[in-house]
């Protein structure tokens, strides 16, 4: 089966990147966090249902998959710092730019002043709860079963959300919504690792117990 073009990965990754910035624009605006988080969920449903490329949503299936897929991995995590990147950059021309650099700011002050370890241990959850939503969302599609689709793919997100968890493409549109720097820059990439650390826990467990039962048999 022959490789999907780099074009084609960017442009889903790109377009990911924007969802996940209007999910983050409409977090920043309201003031309710549990609605804010409810739709901000809105996000990663329309990049599962359109087939759009996510980084914490592939990058915990690298161990279910062969070396060439890491490419695929970088090539998405590119696009959606493009996406989130275009978002930011969008949002602070409008009238309610000024609200959301504010908010993003002040977001990403809490977040950079944490610990290094704690940054990527809150990377690490948030990594897992990614690969859930992003699994629930495949089994439920394929079963046709859309109630479990639903609750399957928003309540992981709501959870990050409500924890306050580092998901490294939302914070990636945070800190241009903000103001990039090289500090952002850094704890992005820290937060990216943790992110893909969660997201493999599953897919490697799964894995190795079933190489063992292999094994026994």
């Amino acid at each position: 089966m022959r490789s999907e073009s780099f074009i084609s990965i960017l442009a889903k990754a790109v377009l990911s990147g924007l969802m996940i910035g209007v999910g983050g624009i409409v977090y920043l605006m309201v003031d309710n966090k549990y609605i804010g988080g409810f739709m901000f969920s809105f996000g990663l449903f329309t990049i599962i249902q359109c087939g759009f490329a996510l980084y914490t949503g592939k990058v915990g299936y690298i161990p279910e998959n062969k070396p060439k897929y890491l490419r695929e991995v970088a090539i998405t995590l590119l696009g959606n710092v493009i996406g989130t990147g275009g978002a930011a950059l969008l949002v602070r021309l409008t009238r309610i730019g000024a609200k959301v650099h504010e908010n993003a700011s002040a977001c990403m002050e809490v977040k950079m002043g944490d610990s290094v370890l704690s940054q990527l241990v809150m990377g690490v959850f948030c990594g897992l709860l990614m690969y859930l939503a992003v699994d629930n969302g495949k089994r439920c599609k394929k079963c046709k079963s859309d109630m479990s689709y639903v609750f399957g793919t928003v309540i992981p997100v709501m959870l990050f959300i409500f924890c306050g968890f580092n998901h490294s493409v939302a914070d990636c549109f945070y800190m241009f919504a903000a103001d990039a720097s090289v500090e952002g820059a850094l704890y992005i990439l820290i937060v990216a690792i943790g992110n893909a650390c969660g997201g493999m826990l599953i897919p490697l467990v799964k894995k190795l117990f079933d190489e063992n039962t292999e094994r026994a048999v």
